[in-house]
Formats: C-alpha cells, structure tokens, sequence
C-alpha cells in the first residue's frame, strides 16, 4: 500500500485523496482538542492518549514494519522534540484558557507560516485567488477567537498567559507540519516512518502526567482517564496519520489549510457539547472560514 501511496504523488487522483484526508484530519482534530480540554486535567488526558499510542504502537513499530534506516533516526529525534514542545504548548494553553479561544488561535496562527514555508521548501505555488482563501481561513478564525476572548469572564493574567502559549502552539503547528511532510517525504516508506512516529513521539508524557498524578490532591478515577485517552489515540491515527498522509500525495500547504477547517467543528463541538457559547456572529466567521477552505481548495 506504500507503494501505492507513493504512485499518486503529484497526481490529480493524489490531490483528491490529500483533500479528503485533510478535511477528515480537521474534523478528528476538533474532536481530539475537545477531549485534551473537556473533563479531565489536559495534562492528565495527554498522558492517558500517549500511554495508548505507545501501546497500541509498539508491537507495529517494533514487529510488523522497517526499522529505520540510520540517516532517519536523527530525522525522527526531531520529529520527537518538535511535537513534544507543541504538545507542552498546548497542555499549558488548555491550562489556562478556554477550549474556544485556545483552539482557534493555534490553528489561526499556522496556515500562513505553513504556506509560505512549503512554498521555499518544496517549491509549491499558489494563486492569487488562493491566497485569497488563505486570508478568509485565517482571518476568520482569529476573529473567532478575539470574538470568544470577549465573552470570557476569567483571571485576566491566566488568560494573557493561555494566549501566548496557544500563539506559541500556532507557530509548531506550521513547524511540525512543515517538518513531518519533509521527513515522510525523505522515508521513502510512509507505514513504516507512522509507526515510528506515533510510538516515539508518545513516550514523554505518560511520565509526565504520572508525576503530576502523584501530586495531585485529588487526583482522577483511572478507568474514565484511561478510557479518555484510548478514544484519544484512535483520534489522533486519523488525525495526525491523515494529514501526513495527504502532505504526501498532494500539496503540503493545501493539505494544512484545509486541516484548520477543524476551527468550524470544534465551534460546533464547543457549542454542542461542551455548551460553550455560539452566536450569529461566531455563525458568520465559521461560514467565512468554511469559503476560505473552498476557495483555497477550487481557486487553483
């Protein structure tokens, strides 16, 4: 199925599939922040989603796919530290702020960041009208967060802090983005390098979350954490695996613009089950987020 995988790169049947697996990332995404924010200590909810992923990936990694070869270890030594400060970005974020402004400014902060560093480092191009999409995607969604920033009712230092630790996880989100799509890329083997990926980089934060269990004055019962964080990891194979996948058989920008669409569902998550508040205007933006996907994904 590599193989197969690596037959559509550059291909028009390649850039449909990159599309569908992008919007299907946005949307396992929203769900996978959600579950980060919703009732157990983020933290604690990392940890449990890591410990699932090493389990669930280990045997795979370790038995059923190609060892890396050895110029790939130090490419995946990065792959480990780059996610690893944008999960402790987020983890702080989600700490101090609300699910509804945290998320939508990391994922506002990314999409240009990426673009213009897919454009250097892999030669894509884009047209006006494209870019167009991009300022409605982005635009849209950090007017959605500056619109839910002013319904909050919390510390304001708390929330200064929360921001810049969500503007801190936008930057990674473009840095890990544009990283993973050159490291596949460079794999030459992409089953092989995601179950890799997925068991390396979920080593830290079980120990993390460990230690702050351990502190915890009440601490959580572990058979919902634990059931949290199993839904969690099943999430993030098509969450992270998809949008890796669609940066490799189509275009690396593209494939993480159309991924922020996640900003529309997580409102819709935010609002219907985390029962945060939704309005016309916050309507509006998410339907102007929505028509900068599109015209990013037909102005071509």
């Amino acid at each position: 199925m590599g193989d197969w995988l690596l037959s559509l790169v550059g291909t028009p049947e390649g850039a449909r599939l990159a599309t569908l697996l992008a919007l299907t990332s946005a949307l396992a995404h929203a769900v996978f922040g959600a579950l980060q924010k919703g009732a157990h200590d983020p933290w604690m909810t990392r940890g449990s989603i890591d410990l699932w992923l090493a389990v669930l990936s280990a045997p795979v990694a370790l038995f059923m796919v190609n060892w890396p070869s050895g110029i790939m270890w130090p490419v995946l030594l990065g792959v480990v530290a780059i996610h690893f400060i944008y999960k402790l970005a987020m983890a702080l974020a989600y700490e101090k702020a609300a699910y509804t402004v945290v998320y939508p400014v990391v994922r506002g902060t990314g999409p240009v960041i990426t673009v213009i560093a897919a454009m250097a480092i892999f030669g894509e191009s884009y047209t006006l009208m494209q870019w167009l999409g991009v300022a409605c995607l982005s635009g849209g969604i950090l007017l959605l967060a500056l619109r839910n920033l002013s319904e909050e009712q919390i510390d304001l230092r708390a929330l200064k802090i929360g921001l810049g630790w969500a503007l801190a996880g936008g930057v990674m989100v473009a840095v890990y983005t544009t990283y993973d799509a050159w490291a596949i890329r460079l794999s030459g083997d992409p089953f092989s390098f995601l179950a890799w990926f997925f068991f390396l980089t979920a080593l830290d934060f079980p120990f993390l979350a460990w230690a702050r269990y351990r502190r915890m004055t009440h601490p959580p019962r572990p058979t919902p954490l634990l059931l949290r964080g199993l839904a969690g990891a099943l999430i993030a194979y098509i969450s992270f695996g998809g949008v890796m996948i669609a940066t490799l058989v189509g275009k690396v920008g593209e494939a993480a613009i159309l991924r922020e669409t996640s900003t529309v569902f997580a409102a819709l998550i935010g609002w219907f089950i985390l029962r945060e508040r939704v309005g016309p205007r916050k309507l509006a933006l998410m339907m102007l987020i929505a028509i900068g996907a599109i015209v990013v994904e037909f102005g071509r």
